[in-house]
């Protein structure tokens, strides 16, 4: 036996429901607390009355192309997955993951200098400075934590910090962070950044932030440009590459590869919860005292749990994928130029380019939530992004092609966006 009685009683205890089972939910009593709560629910009243409320729908299925909702709602086609590659349910990926867990154990209990770092976390941290061509990785809970942990560790305010006013949130975090000198520069405006540059001349260090492609918007960061405008200022270039690793550029290594700039990138931030097997983790990759210096100063690697034996079991064997072809990664842009095509012919306006990304604009919020409803009732699984995801007035449907969608698939997409678009006015 696992537990003894007394243990059970105990747990129960501390659940709330005593010997007998769950207790009823209580809420904190006194004036304070009922204040919160009212100013919690008048905020809340207002998020709906905006048209920006965000449900949570309950998927009763494995991660794919094809989904079933809890409540019997099945033949859902998913056009809303990070899963680029179609690896989240790929067998392989799975058995790997179950071999892990049933070999190293559920998790660690401890952050990874105390006793949390088993050989499988260090020769995934070497597959994926090896993929990257860097020198040297290092893991964290998920790229969130990686981008919260870097410009603290390695900025001070000797130094500067340039990023792109539509970064992801996780690194305008991670830069508020820190006590280096803030530039923020129009996006993707080169001009801009260089008088930016030019400000920044009297400090020690700088370093340009970017987004390699942007997530609400489908683009793809001037990375050519950047780094000349990096090497003309003696600047160095850091990329956050969650929606490009794994299949941007000739064998997937993201925005660097595609652009050709791979020896001007200094240093890369990465997920493992998108393309590279959708379950968790994130990761930084560049130069080795670099690496090392995080591992001693990096906040949410010294004080976070190790990613779990089973996370990193599939994201190891899902970089063996990849490396071992790009077949899988290269499907991507047919499927996303049929896509792009066929919406653009309808009259809708995609924002971005050539990424699976698929932006239709709308313009407004409560006609990206209904649109999505209704895309629902005709078996297609989208979601609406408005404010504060994307700036308010640019409310949109994100659409995002998968490797495992079929012509059909996408077909259909189309073809219900199109008598959607039509019922609620957004296509005359």
């Amino acid at each position: 036996m696992w537990r003894s009685a007394a243990a059970v009683r105990a747990l129960r205890a501390l659940r709330g429901g005593g010997a007998g089972g769950a207790g009823a939910p209580r809420a904190a009593s006194g004036a304070a607390a009922a204040r919160l709560r009212q100013r919690l629910e008048n905020e809340l009243e207002d998020i709906r009355g905006a048209g920006t409320w965000k449900s949570e729908r309950v998927i009763a299925s494995r991660q794919g192309p094809h989904l079933r909702l809890a409540g019997g709602g099945g033949g859902i086609i998913n056009f809303c997955a990070n899963n680029y590659l179609g690896l989240s349910s790929h067998p392989e990926v799975i058995r790997a993951a179950v071999e892990a867990l049933e070999k190293f154990g559920a998790g660690l209990s401890s952050v990874r200098f105390i006793c949390g770092t088993q050989s499988i976390h260090k020769d995934l941290e070497e597959k994926i400075a090896r993929f990257h061509q860097r020198e040297d990785a290092i893991l964290y809970a998920s790229c969130f934590d990686a981008n919260a942990g870097i410009f603290e560790a390695l900025l001070t305010p000797e130094d500067a910090v340039l990023s792109d006013e539509l970064n992801h949130a996780s690194i305008i975090d991670g830069i508020r962070l820190c006590k280096a000198n803030k530039y923020r520069y129009k996006h993707m405006d080169m001009q801009d950044l260089e008088a930016k540059l030019q400000e920044a001349q009297k400090y020690r260090l700088r370093l340009v932030a970017t987004d390699g492609a942007f997530s609400m918007d489908g683009d793809i960061a001037p990375l050519r440009e950047i780094c000349q405008l990096a090497q003309k200022y003696d600047a160095l270039v850091f990329i956050d590459e969650c929606h490009a690793t794994g299949f941007l550029g000739p064998n997937g290594r993201g925005t660097d590869e595609l652009l050709g700039v791979m020896d001007k990138v200094t240093i890369i931030n990465s997920t493992l919860g998108k393309a590279l097997g959708g379950a968790a983790g994130g990761y930084t990759t560049g130069p080795k005292p670099l690496i090392d210096l995080l591992r001693q100063r990096s906040r949410p690697y010294l004080f976070s749990n190790s990613l779990p034996p089973a996370v990193v079991g599939c994201a190891s064997k899902a970089l063996d994928l990849l490396m071992e072809s790009n077949a899988i990664a290269q499907s991507m842009a047919a499927k996303t130029q049929r896509f792009r095509s066929k919406m653009t012919a309808a009259g809708f306006t995609i924002s971005g380019k050539d990424h699976p990304i698929c932006p239709v604009m709308l313009g407004d919020a409560r006609l990206a939530s209904v649109m999505a409803e209704d895309m629902l009732n005709r078996g297609i699984y989208v979601i609406g992004f408005s404010y504060p995801v994307v700036p308010k007035g640019k409310a949109r449907i994100r659409v995002q092609i998968s490797a495992v969608h079929s012509d059909e698939d996408i077909d259909r997409c189309v073809d219900a966006f199109t008598e959607v678009g039509r019922k609620h006015g957004a296509l005359r």
